[in-house]
């Protein structure tokens, strides 16, 4: 028996080995402001008004909270698709983007989240939109609310961890 043990090398990620791994600057910018990361903030703080007017009409009972959230439903779904289309391009565009398993992590969450956005405000749609909030109006909204903070999260740590979709120089 040999008692010497024989190095096996380095362990080495093919992820990182890949040729355009560090290409993760954003293709879809102005002045070299990824449209994607300016998009994404309105879905999400419309997800949490929908929320909040859910609650305000519960506890008050004023219409103008039911109507407010059947809006601000709509708009997050809408605004939702904007960004996701934008994201979507992003993430089939850059290969440094593509390459990596937490972009298609926050790609499969997003897209969920796109769907229960689309239901609630479906819901509200056929449904009338003071009937819709409670309890499934609400009960949609706070798991979209959840569903939002995930999917951000997600998307947060893509941007300052792995530092995708932006630039060092502030060009695109």
């Amino acid at each position: 028996m040999n008692d010497e043990t024989t190095p096996v090398g380095d362990l080495v990620d093919p992820v990182t080995k890949h040729p355009n791994f560090h290409r993760t600057e954003s293709k879809i910018a102005i002045a070299g402001h990824p449209i994607h990361a300016m998009l994404v903030a309105f879905p999400i703080a419309l997800v949490m008004c929908t929320l909040g007017a859910d609650g305000f009409y519960w506890w008050t009972g004023d219409v103008f909270w039911a109507r407010a959230a059947l809006w601000s439903s709509g708009m997050a779904f809408l605004f939702g698709l904007l960004a996701g289309l934008s994201g979507t391009v992003e993430l089939l565009l850059v290969p440094g983007i593509r390459v990596r398993a937490a972009s298609w992590t926050h790609f499969v969450i997003a897209v969920m989240l796109l769907s229960v956005l689309g239901a609630n405000w479906g819901y509200r749609l056929t449904t009338g939109y003071v009937e819709a909030v409670l309890p499934w109006g609400f009960l949609l909204s706070a798991f979209a609310a959840g569903f939002a903070a995930v999917t951000g999260w997600h998307g947060g740590k893509l941007v300052f961890d792995y530092h995708i979709g932006t630039s060092s120089t502030g060009k695109g």
